[in-house]
């Protein structure tokens, strides 16, 4: 694969881009501004913008940055830095980012299963909750264990196609 180069983009087909992704995204689950914003980064050159830069390509207050900003934060879709030399945040996603999103995923899960296992052992096994409880805690054992496998094969995959970085 070539080296990426920074390119002159049609910003109308930029904004195209971010609001179709975004809508995406949206029936996916995430809420509209945060879906926005992940697209805006994801789309910049540097993946990385200011609350500022994020509000003036999006047209959104910066209030709106900023209540979208913490949820992706949260959601570990993005991270806070501080701008080189300067006191201002910048927010960045990173070309593994996927990859970032379903790990943090990963531990959520294992949290889950904490829960579900306290549960099970609360309502009973044999009860008709306790084996809903244990087959959702069976399922997210199972997901758990292939999101690993598939990660290692993704570290190999992207290197086949990318090389190391």
């Amino acid at each position: 694969m070539t080296e990426p180069i920074e390119a002159v983009r049609d910003t109308e087909a930029v904004s195209a881009f971010v609001e179709d992704f975004a809508a995406q995204l949206v029936d996916a689950g995430i809420p509209r501004m945060p879906a926005r914003v992940f697209a805006a980064l994801l789309s910049s050159d540097s993946g990385a913008l200011t609350s500022a830069e994020v509000g003036a390509q999006l047209r959104v207050s910066p209030a709106a940055v900023s209540g979208a900003v913490h949820y992706l934060a949260r959601q570990h879709m993005l991270k806070r830095e501080r701008e080189p030399g300067s006191r201002r945040d910048q927010y960045r996603v990173y070309s593994d980012q996927w990859y970032e999103l379903l790990t943090n995923r990963g531990a959520a899960l294992r949290g889950w299963e904490i829960t579900l296992r306290e549960g099970i052992d609360s309502l009973g096994a044999r009860t008709p909750a306790g084996r809903r409880l244990a087959e959702t805690l069976a399922f997210l054992e199972f997901i758990d264990g292939e999101v690993i496998k598939m990660m290692e094969r993704w570290h190999t995959h992207r290197e086949e196609v990318f090389g190391r970085g």
